[in-house]
């Protein structure tokens, strides 16, 4: 798909490549990373604590790093990479106003409707079709500071060195993960040390996907050195993750993640992909006795200066199709996950033409954690594993665990190689709603079709277009 660039929005303005949009007013890095890690020091206690080490810029991460100001802008890449996720033009919401499970309904602002669901996305649209894209690459070209600063600084062991090695290239490999979920076949910039003047290449998507399978396996074997401990504390959604050897398995669960969906999409062949994702899945949390909650995940604070998640709005509203397409427990009451997630309004939400009696009961306050990645999701990866290898029963074993777990439901006898793939993604709707995945897993295996739309004047976006300053940077005036 071609973003081609309106004569409006090509105007002459100022274009800063994405991977040195930080580099600006005296060289220093933006609170989305660093400089947010140094604020946090008024965070409540239970959140982020680092020194203030007064706002140290990129010249003396580069030139003289110390240990303390390399662990604050080692914890930042946290921070940063949780930005774009708790807001209503978010990570979480966009994606899930594209895959039709969610709407906003802001009177004050109808893009929500009227550029997401009744027309293309906009290359010049900086908090719609433009957006998830600098705050990411902010994060990256900071961790990028980060890898290169660890490899001069003093007063660091080996082991201390290789522990903040797999940290940051494990958080650059979820960033990136994140960055092409939202571009697909328009690729993304997979180097993110190149000076303002020479903007890198957009890389293809298969470029992208080998850049984070390098990123994450490197980052394995920097854990595997790095010692009991991170010279820096990690959040309160790393409990139970927050030591080199438990980090391993967050990093093992984002690999088969990023596996099955190399599958999916025939990057790299079908069987090698899925069965990486097997094996990185061994090495992961997986427990299909355990909590199906135990994960990782971005942790939010009402303290000052902290960020916090507000899809608690009131315009934040879940999609009608979720009650008209949930599957019934034996007592005709709907999936357990239906109950648990979603509320019934007090009266029907209307805009543009569209209505929903339908609110979310997930996030409802503002330090509600977001999930990364949960047990239950690593079951339902192995069995999407499993499915692309033709080991139905062992997927169907797996499928009819969270239906019964999660959903209260019956488990299935009928499941064969014919209809596995379609119960997979039914489980795989209500197990991970609204945690940004739905329009993902609908594109991945081709279901993004028409049948999604709620009016004929919608449109179905594949992807957003890359932001029209990285075209313009480049003497381009359409990208992807």
């Amino acid at each position: 798909m071609n973003a081609t660039i309106s004569r409006a929005a090509a105007r002459p303005r100022a274009a800063l490549p994405a991977a040195r949009a930080n580099e600006r007013a005296g060289r220093r890095l933006p609170a989305l990373a660093l400089l947010g890690a140094l604020l946090c020091a008024a965070c409540s206690a239970d959140k982020l604590e680092v020194p203030d080490l007064n706002n140290p810029s990129i010249e003396s991460l580069e030139q003289t790093p110390t240990p303390s100001a390399v662990a604050a802008a080692a914890q930042g890449l946290l921070i940063g990479a949780r930005i774009p996720m708790g807001v209503r033009n978010g990570y979480i919401s966009l994606l899930g106003i594209l895959g039709r499970e969610s709407y906003v309904f802001d009177p004050a602002d109808p893009r929500f409707v009227a550029e997401m669901l009744e027309s293309p996305l906009d290359a010049g649209s900086p908090a719609f079709g433009a957006n998830l894209w600098n705050q990411r690459y902010q994060n990256l070209r900071t961790a990028a500071i980060v890898l290169a600063a660890v490899t001069k600084v003093g007063g660091f062991s080996d082991a201390q060195k290789e522990a903040v090695r797999g940290f940051t290239k494990t958080m650059m490999a979820y960033d990136l993960l994140l960055v092409i979920n939202t571009r697909d076949n328009a690729g993304a910039v997979i180097q993110f040390d190149a000076p303002p003047d020479q903007p890198a290449p957009i890389a293809s998507r298969t470029e992208v996907f080998n850049q984070i399978v390098t990123l994450l396996d490197e980052a394995k074997a920097h854990l595997q050195k790095g010692g009991d401990a991170f010279p820096f504390r990690l959040s309160t959604g790393f409990t139970g993750f927050s030591t080199p050897a438990t980090f391993l398995k967050f990093n093992r669960a984002l690999r088969a993640r990023v596996a099955d969906y190399m599958g999916s999409l025939n990057i790299g062949g079908t069987t090698t992909n899925f069965q990486a994702a097997l094996q990185a899945l061994q090495e992961s949390f997986i427990d299909p006795t355990g909590a199906l909650d135990l994960g990782v995940y971005h942790v939010f604070s009402t303290g000052s200066g902290d960020t916090q998640n507000t899809l608690l709005e009131p315009v934040v509203l879940a999609h009608p199709s979720l009650e008209r397409d949930v599957e019934k427990k034996a007592n005709g009451q709907p999936d357990d996950r239906f109950t648990a997630k979603l509320r019934r309004l007090d009266a029907t939400a209307k805009q543009r033409g569209l209505e929903t009696s339908l609110g979310f009961r997930l996030y409802q306050s503002q330090d509600a954690p977001i999930p990364i990645i949960r047990n239950e999701e690593l079951i339902l990866l192995r069995a999407e594993a499993n499915i692309g290898l033709g080991n139905i029963q062992a997927a169907a074993q797996d499928i009819n665990l969270i239906r019964q777990r999660s959903g209260g439901l019956p488990a299935r006898t009928d499941l064969t190689a014919a209809n596995i793939l379609d119960e997979l993604l039914r489980q795989r709707r209500y197990s991970l709603l609204f945690e940004g995945d739905r329009w993902v897993d609908l594109r991945r295996y081709n279901r993004l079709t028409d049948a999604l739309k709620d009016l004929p004047t919608h449109v179905v976006n594949r992807q957003f277009p890359i932001p029209i300053a990285e075209c313009l940077a480049r003497g381009q005036t359409t990208c992807g």
